[in-house]
């Protein structure tokens, strides 16, 4: 029996102010780190912001492992193993002294997330360090990752982002089993946003999440992303992949009203910073390559400004 799926014996619970600290620490991970979710937790209720903050210090956590590049793929495989035995043992009742785990343990209590969500999280981003197969093996390039279809990185962007909406609802409150599938959509298009806009910057850590079918429909191949492409031939290319963003950002919109009130204005402001980003992406016409395409604080502020007005009315 793996200790993720052990009966839990004795649940352990941190001091008040261990979990001060714990969520402090979160909190400090996620303002300096998280530079598009940070400003939609602002608008949520203390303790619901705290949980976001813990979820995304872990989340944080997993990527840094995974982007680890002074590691080679198996060390952070292991890492990454490592890290979650950490989170399985503190959910079975085992004391932790990581701020991380204590926070994101009593979140988890506090809002019911499923443990296997967050395992989900973890296996997502153990996707991006995953040894060559024989079904999938390490194209010559020296690619770590890269897709077949759209429907392989659907797949992928479940675990890294789909779930991420699921695990937000649980913490925002919904009652009706509807909002998942529209937390699910939500999250892809947020991921697809990311995939879009990073382009440049995966590529040159080996994984190109483009799928090889969308690349070949234009006559492109991996190769056609690195260095300095052409932007004006991969255009088509991301407007493809912009076009089903879009319409998954509908899904958000359609969110909004199943979760609870006091969360309503944090998804909104989620959902319109990052579909405004998208936008953006679209008016420099999809160049992507020349420098990274971001939102300036002053816009987020915008779209804070309208969150905080629709938390107030």
């Amino acid at each position: 029996m793996s200790v993720g799926t052990q009966q839990v014996l004795v649940p352990w619970t941190p001091a008040p102010a261990q979990l001060t600290m714990a969520y402090s620490v979160c909190r400090g991970i996620t303002r300096a780190k998280a530079k598009n979710f940070y400003y939609a937790f602002l608008v949520l209720p203390k303790r619901k912001r705290e949980a976001l903050c813990a979820v995304y210090a872990f989340m944080r956590r997993c990527d840094d492992i995974a982007d680890d590049t002074s590691l080679g793929l198996p060390e952070r495989r292991q890492k990454l193993d490592n890290w979650l035995d950490a989170l399985h043992r503190a959910q079975q009742g085992q004391p932790s002294d990581d701020p991380i785990v204590m926070a994101l343990t009593d979140a988890q209590r506090r809002y019911n997330i499923p443990a296997g969500l967050l395992d989900d999280l973890a296996l997502g981003t153990a996707m991006d360090v995953a040894e060559a197969t024989v079904e999938n093996p390490a194209p010559e390039s020296g690619l770590t990752v890269r897709y077949a279809t759209f429907e392989d990185l659907k797949t992928y962007c479940y675990h890294v982002a789909s779930v991420v909406g699921l695990v937000c609802i649980h913490i925002f409150g919904y009652r009706d089993p509807a909002a998942e599938s529209l937390a699910e959509q939500c999250g892809l298009a947020f991921q697809l946003t990311n995939i879009i806009r990073d382009v440049k910057e995966d590529a040159a850590m080996g994984r190109v999440y483009i799928p090889q079918e969308d690349l070949a429909q234009f006559g492109l191949t991996d190769a056609d992303l690195f260095s300095a492409p052409d932007a004006s031939r991969i255009r088509p290319l991301l407007e493809l992949e912009a076009s089903r963003a879009r319409e998954l950002y509908q899904a958000g919109d359609e969110l909004i009203p199943y979760i609870s009130e006091d969360s309503q204005p944090a998804l909104w402001v989620l959902v319109n910073i990052y579909r405004r980003l998208l936008d953006k992406i679209a008016q420099r016409q999809y160049d992507v390559f020349s420098g990274k395409v971001t939102l300036g604080v002053g816009e987020k502020l915008r779209i804070l400004g309208k969150g905080f007005f629709q938390r107030l009315t």
